[in-house]
């Protein structure tokens, strides 16, 4: 079977020339190659809305068959446009998304948007994060509930490591270079939304265990779980991932 990868920069293939920066995306076939063939149409930039202008969704859709996975996982670029907004533009879109991927037989997922690292000014060692998305992830909850579809919250996944590990040690997680330390940025970089190779290959660890947790994957074939689907309403009823939280603050940054 495949996995098909829709989504923005914090998803898709980085240029060598950034290297270690990586998408999520380009990490997950380490962790599935074994039951599922990866193919990653995510594009740095990319919104709900840009990624069908631009054709990629077409070329997904192209690609997927019957009994394929398609996980989703927008927001970080939607935000900055206001027709665009979590409750109107973009829950318009990922409905439209999801309702493609079912004509074809395929399985949607919806990820909820990876966190930027924004750590309050003055807060501990371990730190207060900022909901740097709105409702944005919210908005992938509910309609996960709605629609009777899985939901992966890497969201919540990810503010919990970025505490767990701290204000310093989070860091790694994340591509930062002093001046000098990398040929692309000589005058260093300090990036908190697209993530080191470490960083990345967590959170595809992460999806990849989640997908298990559906029935997916030769692991789970290992511990006696069915493969394959199973039906959205006990996904959705069952998922504590699917649990809401309370919307956060906005911000603007680079996606």
């Amino acid at each position: 079977m495949k996995i098909l990868l829709a989504g923005d920069s914090t998803v898709a293939d980085c240029p060598t020339y950034e290297y270690p920066m990586s998408g999520w995306g380009a990490q997950l076939p380490q962790h599935v190659y074994s039951w599922a063939a990866v193919h990653n149409f995510a594009k740095g930039g990319a919104s709900t809305q840009s990624f069908r202008e631009e054709g990629l969704w077409g070329q997904l859709l192209e690609t997927a068959a019957a009994g394929d996975l398609v996980l989703i996982q927008f927001g970080h670029n939607d935000q900055k446009k206001a027709h665009l907004a979590a409750r109107t533009g973009y829950a318009a879109n990922l409905r439209a998304m999801v309702a493609e991927v079912r004509a074809l037989g395929a399985t949607p997922v919806l990820c909820t948007s990876v966190e930027r690292r924004h750590f309050l000014d003055g807060a501990d060692t371990h730190g207060v994060l900022e909901d740097s998305l709105d409702d944005y992830p919210d908005v992938v909850r509910e309609i996960g509930l709605e629609l009777k579809l899985p939901v992966v919250d890497l969201n919540s996944w990810t503010r919990a490591r970025y505490v767990e590990l701290g204000v310093e040690e989070s860091k790694s997680l994340f591509c930062h270079f002093g001046p000098g330390e990398h040929a692309h940025w000589p005058d260093g970089l300090a990036d908190n939304t697209h993530f080191s190779q470490h960083g990345a290959s967590l959170v595809a660890e992460q999806v990849a265990s989640r997908l298990a947790r559906l029935g997916y994957g030769s692991s789970s074939k290992q511990r006696g779980v069915t493969s394959g689907p199973i039906k959205g309403e006990d996904w959705a009823g069952s998922d504590p991932a699917l649990q809401l939280r309370t919307p956060g603050l906005p911000t603007a940054v680079r996606g």
